[in-house]
């Protein structure tokens, strides 16, 4: 029952936070949107980091972040609260999401979570749904979105949840804005400036200071 409680936290998390970003990305640029949903992420490496060294490998992912977000969003109140929204749910999946990944090995804690998410969101999705069942594309168009952005994004966020700290997960966190800054350039011609380069430098140092602390895997009991 603790297991099917923490599931359920973790798939309702998840699920809003896309809904959330999606509105969000309707509203602001790609990178800038991810970068200023990385608050979540930060504020949980910030209240995690022990050591000087990984604060300062936080301290410089935090700025090349800020720097990759900008200050363009003045007057898109809506785009910056879905963004705000999304980012306490990014905090809240990074926290209850290493939960599942300590309780159940594979993806079966993963799979539970996505399907009671997508049934906390059915009322919220299906009213307007009518144009995406009635065309092919799209409905494959949204097929290939759950498939890369949750089923294999996430799939591989559990994988990697049971073996490092949380902390360092959060981090290594930073390079999605950089990823989405170069999606957002080479698909959605939302061209990066020198600002944002010298944001995307200070993400990749400071993800390759931090500190490479593990999550000691215990040994299976022989059979």
């Amino acid at each position: 029952m603790e297991f099917l409680v923490v599931a359920a936290i973790f798939g309702i998390a998840t699920a809003a936070m896309n809904t959330f970003f999606y509105l969000a990305i309707d509203r602001t640029d790609l990178g800038k949107s991810v970068a200023i949903e990385f608050i979540g992420p930060i504020v949980v490496a910030a209240a995690m980091t022990r050591t000087r060294r990984n604060a300062g490998a936080l301290v410089l992912a935090v700025v090349g972040v800020i720097v990759l977000g900008g200050v363009e969003i003045d007057g898109n109140a809506a785009g910056l609260g879905w963004l705000l929204a999304a980012s306490a749910c990014w905090a809240a999946y990074i926290l209850v999401g290493a939960r599942v990944a300590q309780a159940r090995s594979g993806m079966a804690g993963l799979g539970v979570a996505m399907a009671i998410g997508a049934v906390v969101l059915v009322p919220f999705g299906a009213p307007g749904s009518a144009e995406v069942w009635s065309s092919s594309r799209l409905l494959v168009a949204c097929l290939l979105v759950g498939v890369f952005s949750n089923a294999i994004g996430y799939g591989i966020d559990q994988h990697v949840l049971r073996r490092i700290p949380v902390r360092r997960f959060s981090v290594l966190l930073a390079l999605l804005p950089v990823t989405a800054v170069a999606i957002g350039w080479l698909a959605l011609d939302q061209r990066p400036s020198a600002l944002d380069g010298l944001g995307i430098a200070l993400v990749l140092i400071g993800v390759a200071l931090q500190e490479r602390e593990e999550l000691e895997i215990p040994l299976a009991e022989p059979s």
